[in-house]
């Protein structure tokens, strides 16, 4: 059953003169930003549309903690220890508002994870690249975290009311994270001239997954179009990575490095800059599992629920106690 909540529905944006009553219904709640809310009508597409988006996203929080957890011991100060520290819990809690969103739509958190873990479902293929050095983990909060705040400030007005709210919170902690990594670029540009050749290898490696954390082009996307129509999605992909490299390309030359990409120009009549294209045959081979991390990521995840076995059958035992105790004193 659960699959078939992960599968692409594969419908296109339907006619309103096909829509049922209900549909119509829902569509004018959607156009007049009324948000939707769990016990409402939904079609079924929205629903399973929410569940993989939602999912994936919550997937991405926690994964997302593993290559900064592995600078956690390694950080060059106690003081950079503990600001990371903070920041892979914050991701935590991210996944768990998250995973409590997705829940709202009829799916339990168990059933999430054993799709992660089976490859049913997945999470940003950014997680799938190592973080090979201390300017690494500048360039995740500067880079990773400035793409994954273009993603979510628009979030913040999706028509689904457990998510949006879910999105304030998360998009305010996003915050002091890109912040955080543009610090540690900042030290490391300004530092010794290895320092700054570090800085450079770290923007020249994650340049490029950065901008596929966007997802494929408007024309390729398989669900841009109907997540629009029912803003679950506010922009387009094209529109954010826009938006992202204008942002960017211009702290990059305050930092003094180069962006790695010989076709990065100003448009003057676009009023934005021209760039180049990610290979998007990498990003496809990453999610089929194929990229530098993917097993070791997903070895972690499985190692981490089959630990943590103990403490959920606990906690179950517990609440059956409980329950039954309650129970017998009715």
């Amino acid at each position: 059953m659960y699959a078939q909540m992960v599968k692409s529905t594969g419908e296109g944006v339907k006619d309103r003169d096909a829509m049922s009553p209900e549909e119509a219904a829902f569509q004018d709640k959607v156009d007049a930003d009324i948000k939707i809310e769990p016990r409402d009508w939904m079609p079924e597409g929205y629903r399973k549309t929410l569940i993989r988006q939602i999912g994936q996203h919550a997937h991405s929080e926690i994964v997302g903690q593993l290559p900064e957890g592995n600078w956690i011991t390694r950080a060059p100060t106690l003081e950079r220890k503990m600001i990371l520290l903070a920041k892979v819990q914050d991701e935590a809690g991210h996944g768990l508002y998250l995973y409590s969103a997705a829940e709202t739509l009829g799916v339990t958190r168990d059933e999430l994870t054993e799709a992660l873990l089976s490859g049913k479902m997945k999470y940003s293929s950014i997680f799938n690249y190592p973080t090979l050095t201390w300017a690494d983990i500048g360039a995740v909060g500067w880079l990773v975290d400035g793409a994954a705040i273009m993603n979510q400030v628009p979030l913040q007005r999706t028509s689904y009311g457990p998510y949006s709210r879910a999105m304030i919170r998360i998009c305010k902690e996003e915050s002091f994270h890109q912040r955080q990594g543009y610090d540690i670029m900042m030290k490391m540009a300004q530092g010794s001239e290895a320092q700054k050749k570090m800085a450079q290898d770290a923007l020249n490696r994650f340049w490029y997954p950065s901008l596929m954390m966007f997802g494929p082009s408007d024309a390729e996307s398989v669900h841009s179009a109907q997540s629009m129509a029912w803003k679950i999605k506010i922009n387009t992909n094209d529109e954010l990575r826009q938006k992202f490299v204008d942002q960017t390309v211009p702290q990059a030359e305050y930092l003094g490095l180069t962006v790695p990409d010989e076709n990065l120009k100003w448009n003057e009549e676009k009023g934005g800059y021209d760039f180049s294209e990610p290979d998007w045959s990498e990003f496809f081979d990453v999610l089929k599992g194929n990229g530098p991390c993917n097993h070791d990521r997903l070895n972690d995840r499985v190692k981490a629920w089959e630990d943590g076995q103990w403490v959920r059958d606990g906690l179950l035992a517990h609440a059956e106690k409980k329950a039954a105790r309650k129970v017998a004193a009715e």
